[in-house]
């Protein structure tokens, strides 16, 4: 065989015994292959998919992110379909250790610990084990990242985020404080007082409490910043050092969010106090999501502006 014939072989896509792959990522056989061992999966670890359902179901503004995780994932294995294109799946036998250690974990935190969190991350690495079992450390090399980032789709332990979080609405309630003084003292609208995560809006002879730790929860939505963080990180910066910076401005994007939502909390509150409780704040959560998209977008733009790839060589 010629050098050339040697080259286009080595470059040729695998179609391998199931035909030509389908959008260049699985065979007909593969994909079979993937609805059963999903049925499987899904067999096992039902009980766990149940209950974090109902966490992001009913806390949609801490927990709901978990819905759009894997889609991100599957993205991101879609940005390295060329890629995976050229390489050929292979049994790879270590990928077993992970693959049974995953499964024991989960039981171990079904029978003994008795933790959400752990089953969770012992279901993403079953996932990395059996991937690394069935494909290789080849395919592995770009199916890591949105196997890893699955993460972001388990519910935190209730001690670990107050342990997080509690420090960070004190920052928040802080910044809406002074936020909201500055917005009615000058107008003499209306002024604000501080004790801890207390706020006293004081309106006239009417004074409109707000207890940050309680009605706005938002410092747990930094799970959720974070994890927006991770995904523009990964599909829009290419530089390692952007994508690190991105990251380290995820908490203080969360904080900032964090501080806009207690004060457009209390805001509203003065026309109606019902409305910095229940529903309306769990909304405005939600709702920040797009402006700190488009923050995160910003800094990305910023950042690219920072370093631009050479076009090419001088002569």
């Amino acid at each position: 065989m010629s050098s050339a014939q040697t080259t286009r072989a080595q470059v040729q896509p695998d179609k391998g015994a199931g035909g030509t792959r389908l959008l260049g990522l699985v065979s007909p056989a593969g994909l079979g292959m993937i609805a059963v061992l999903g049925v499987v999966f899904v067999a096992l670890f039902y009980r766990w998919f149940l209950r974090q359902n109902m966490w992001s179901s009913e806390r949609v503004e801490d927990w709901g992110h978990a819905y759009v995780i894997p889609l991100i994932s599957l993205y991101i294995i879609w940005q390295s379909r060329k890629e995976l294109s050229q390489l050929r799946s292979e049994v790879f036998w270590p990928g077993l250790a992970p693959f049974l250690l995953g499964i024991m974990t989960y039981f171990a935190g079904v029978v003994t610990i008795r933790n959400h969190m752990i089953q969770g991350f012992a279901i993403v690495l079953t996932v990395f084990g059996l991937t690394l079992l069935m494909t290789g450390p080849r395919m592995m090399k770009y199916l890591f990242v949105p196997i890893g980032y699955l993460v972001f789709a388990v519910t935190v332990s209730e001690s670990i985020m107050l342990a997080i979080t509690f420090k960070l609405q004190l920052v928040a309630s802080e910044g809406a404080y002074l936020m909201l003084n500055m917005i009615g003292r000058p107008l003499g609208w209306f002024s604000v007082e501080i004790d801890g995560n207390l706020l006293e809006i004081i309106h006239g002879t009417k004074t409109i409490p707000m207890n940050v730790a309680e009605a706005c929860s938002g410092m747990r939505m930094v799970v959720a910043f974070l994890a927006l963080a991770v995904a523009v990180a990964l599909l829009a910066c290419k530089q390692w050092w952007q994508r690190t910076a991105l990251l380290l401005l995820a908490a203080p994007v969360a904080v900032l969010m964090n501080v806009i939502r207690v004060t457009v909390l209390g805001l509203v509150s003065l026309g109606n106090p019902e409305l910095a409780t229940g529903d309306a704040h769990t909304v405005i959560g939600t709702l920040l999501l797009f402006p700190s998209l488009l923050l995160f977008l910003g800094i990305v733009w910023a950042l690219n502006r920072v370093y631009r790839e050479p076009t090419g060589r001088l002569s």
